[in-house]
């Protein structure tokens, strides 16, 4: 057994991602990326399948979750949840201590989580002496991954990948009438970097693997380069206090985002980081077949391809990575439906409006639940204006 784990925000349910990292005998690590097979419940063109493609997303609102699988298997048959044997995609790389990749597998698997964490209780293993604990399967799993995580995040910005914020807030509802009680601003740890990174590296890894036995067939993610006009409005703000946000490309964009720091605003800069991601084009889902590689290129990461595989029980296009892998490996014959350009082009299309109208329902609940909040303090009960 690997000792498998997971990390997630507290009281997550619905677990799509699992992690270990162990030594090997030659001394290189083995690290691993565990993804629930949502494929191996939901078959193509069943009834549910129509469906999910249909909804193609779940939808976040603050005291909802619009599932796009049923709760059945969205929280507990396909949920990576601690302790159980779970259907798994799994991607193996070995990497050096140094985090040079040797090589990769792909393999259907069954997991067994020995420990499904939340960020804090990751953070705490990281923030542990290095000679702590030892034996402790969990506690070098997590220490071994930071470490990782570090250098290929290290390496990305190198690349010219972008470090954009959202202001994201979490709230505490009341439990009868479920108005916000409380707003945060949600905290954000090294281990959700970890686990970012991780992430990052199996959809690069898939879409390589999916694209060398389906050149016209995968079902890839790309993000234009911005329009100079979108941008216009924030560098001339910039520039009024002194700035130059730079977009010829997206290593100018993050060094220039880099250099705007006010250091008696700390906010100033999330603020530029979170209207530049405003600015930005919006990500699509495509196929690959569409688009000439350059095209395919994926501005805010950096990278030349790019996928959605690591999300299968909230998003479709992961779903249909997994039918891809699946094929590509020989486990699985490729459906019928995904090797039709005319109904992957029909695909894509649904799941890039179905994932913008999650997106800006997500946005307006938040809005929704701040001004409740706001108003509540006031005394007034109504709503504030502006």
């Amino acid at each position: 057994h690997l000792p498998v784990l997971s990390i997630d925000p507290p009281g997550c349910k619905d677990i799509d991602d699992a992690l270990h990292c162990i030594t090997l005998p030659n001394g290189n690590w083995q690290a691993g990326v565990h993804i629930a097979d949502v494929t191996h419940y939901v078959k193509a063109g069943t009834a549910i399948d129509l469906e999910a493609a249909n909804r193609s997303t779940s939808t976040y609102l603050v005291d909802k979750r619009l599932d796009m699988l049923p709760g059945l298997l969205t929280t507990d048959l396909c949920s990576l949840k601690g302790n159980v044997d779970r259907y798994a995609f799994t991607v193996l790389w070995e990497v050096t201590p140094t985090a040079e990749i040797v090589n990769v597998e792909f393999h259907k698997s069954i997991i067994h989580s020995v420990a499904a964490l939340t960020y804090q209780q990751a953070q705490s293993i990281i923030d542990l002496p290095n000679d702590d604990d030892p034996d402790d399967v969990r506690v070098g799993a997590v220490k071994r991954l930071a470490v990782l995580a570090r250098k290929f995040r290290e390496r990305r910005i190198e690349a010219g990948a972008l470090t954009l914020a959202s202001p994201e807030v979490k709230f505490v509802l009341d439990s009868e009438s479920l108005n916000p009680t409380d707003v945060r601003a949600y905290a954000m740890f090294e281990a959700n970097a970890l686990v970012e990174e991780f992430m990052l590296l199996a959809n690069v890894t898939v879409s390589k693997k999916i694209l060398r036995h389906y050149p016209t067939l995968s079902v890839l993610r790309r993000h234009p380069a911005p329009n100079r006009a979108m941008f216009d409005s924030l560098t001339s703000k910039a520039k009024s206090r002194g700035f130059d946000i730079r977009i010829d490309d997206s290593k100018t964009l993050a060094d220039s985002l880099d250099a705007a720091a006010i250091p008696s605003d700390p906010y100033f800069n999330k603020l530029l980081r979170i209207l530049s991601t405003r600015c930005m084009s919006p990500a699509q889902y495509f196929c690959s077949g569409e688009y000439r590689p350059p095209d395919w290129h994926h501005y805010g990461l950096a990278a030349s391809v790019y996928t959605h595989f690591t999300s299968p029980i909230r998003r479709y296009a992961d779903v249909c990575v997994h039918r891809l892998l699946a094929a590509a490996i020989g486990v699985d014959p490729l459906p019928v439906a995904l090797g039709n350009k005319g109904h992957l082009h029909d695909l894509c299309a649904n799941m890039n409006r179905r994932h913008r109208s999650a997106q800006l329902a997500g946005r307006a609940s938040v809005q929704l639940h701040t001004l409740m909040f706001f108003s509540q303090e006031d005394g007034e009960g109504g709503g504030g204006g502006g």
